[in-house]
């Protein structure tokens, strides 16, 4: 299933702001109604915040840790960023599990997120798709991208719940409309292979457009492809170049392949066996099975110089990260 494969990142970097972050305003006056002397004295948001950003990472927990304690869902959320991460502490799935579920429990979207993504990969606790899904469902409900992204794919492969298309494209849908690149590319996906919804290939290449222009990989090879065959667009083999050639300079397996046969063939681009070599190359390093296929290939046609100088532009181009090649 091209372009489903799952990318589930741990957001581990955003820190939110804290419910209590003046809790300390509310501790001079005693009788203030708004007063609490459970929140008094037990650590300040702001300043916990002020010192993990600063590299203070023992002072943040100082702070976040008897917030986190009372009930601080933000506190909390933030304690199991700095134990997955290792910032101040040892590196502690474990504990990183608890503080979310804590913060999930009281509804945070991030903390729900992260908790699905722990129980998805077995981080910290062992691995059930089920309870992952869960957790992302939560997530999802309030919005969260990622969350409706993962649910929607969860969903599309069978993991943890029945396969069902018709829910995969609705999840996909909300988050592909907030402008998640991702669920865009998928939808376009979906919409090429007519599941879930009637074929439509200038919807595809809509969908496609707008994941590929926000840089996503699968987004642009895929909308490559579609110009390179046609598909709800003009063929235009050189505009199929220019996404592939995007793809492949992130390290897309995919269209380093496609690139590669375009020099072969002459499509788009002038032929070249020593470039579509050394695309094939890059590409079979990267597993693509095909770009294997591509490299042996074109080898047959190649003399012992062109041979050498395609092995030497394709260790310049992955020492380069692909850019420029």
């Amino acid at each position: 299933m091209r372009n489903l494969t799952a990318i589930l990142c741990l957001t581990v970097a955003v820190l939110l702001g804290s419910g209590n972050a003046n809790a300390s305003d509310n501790c001079e006056d005693t009788s203030d109604p708004r007063y609490d002397p459970s929140e008094c004295d037990s650590g300040d948001f702001a300043t916990g915040l002020n010192a993990y950003n600063k590299g203070d990472y023992a002072a943040a927990l100082r702070e976040w840790t008897p917030l986190a304690e009372q009930g601080d869902a933000s506190a909390q959320f933030n304690l199991g960023v700095m134990h997955v991460s290792g910032k101040g502490i040892p590196q502690d799935y474990k504990t990183a599990v608890k503080w979310w579920r804590l913060a999930a429990k009281r509804g945070g979207a991030n903390a729900q997120y992260n908790l699905g993504f722990m129980y998805y990969q077995g981080h910290g606790i062992p691995q059930d798709y089920k309870i992952a899904v869960k957790w992302f469902r939560l997530s999802a409900e309030q919005g969260h991208t990622g969350a409706q992204y993962n649910l929607g794919r969860m969903y599309h492969v069978g993991q943890g719940v029945p396969q069902d298309h018709k829910t995969t494209l609705k999840w996909y849908r909300l988050a592909a409309k907030q402008g998640y690149a991702k669920s865009q590319s998928n939808l376009g996906y979906m919409y090429r292979k007519g599941q879930g919804v009637p074929q439509d290939h200038k919807i595809a290449v809509k969908w496609y457009r707008l994941a590929a222009e926000q840089g996503n990989a699968g987004g642009q090879s895929s909308l490559g492809l579609m110009y390179e065959k046609g598909l709800g667009v003009p063929q235009d083999y050189k505009t199929a170049v220019k996404w592939y050639r995007l793809a492949a300079e992130q390290g897309d397996a995919s269209a380093q392949h496609n690139l590669g046969w375009r020099y072969e063939k002459g499509l788009g681009v002038i032929q070249d066996n020593v470039y579509a070599h050394m695309w094939g190359i890059i590409a079979a390093s990267n597993g693509n099975e095909n770009g294997v296929k591509l490299r042996d290939l074109v080898a047959k046609q190649m003399t012992p110089v062109q041979l050498e100088k395609a092995q030497k532009l394709a260790r310049e181009c992955v020492r380069k990260n692909y850019k420029g090649c």
